[in-house]
């Protein structure tokens, strides 16, 4: 729960920015990649709770928490940009980076702990597909 809620952080930074950018070539991109993959990660949170016997309306409520997170960030992301738009390269640099340190350094390893390890790349392997291709047909 930890990593997904410090992930969902430079998320909603990335969000914040992009929207703080005005800029729709920017924003939607990241609008839509981000909100494509939170749908199966709040499901994913929820599951694993209720695996370690949370009820089904505590692993949603907790799940629904680590998504909060994330619209906190976007509104700091969001009005550090507005008044400040030289910033906005580097507030997007740092959401991704600080994205790739969480993913690499908490979610990846603790994906291949048990016997998943195959699936586990293979997921990460489309979602990285599927990026690439939102990026290339949204741009």
């Amino acid at each position: 729960m930890l990593a997904i809620a410090l992930h969902n952080f430079p998320e909603g930074l990335a969000v914040g920015t992009g929207v703080g950018s005005r800029s729709m070539t920017i924003a939607a991109p990241i609008l839509v990649g981000i909100g494509l993959q939170d749908i199966p990660e709040g499901f994913v949170v929820a599951l694993a709770l209720m695996g370690v016997a949370y009820s089904r309306k505590q692993a949603v409520l907790v799940a629904l928490y680590t998504g909060l997170v994330e619209g906190v960030a976007a509104l700091v992301g969001f009005f550090a940009t507005s008044f400040a738009s030289g910033v906005l390269p580097w507030a997007l640099a740092f959401a991704g980076g600080s994205m790739l340190y969480v993913v690499s350094d908490e979610m990846i390893p603790e994906s291949h702990r048990q016997e998943y390890a195959k699936e586990a790349t293979a997921g990460l392997m489309v979602g990285f597909v599927l990026m690439m291709f939102l990026d290339v047909t949204l741009s």
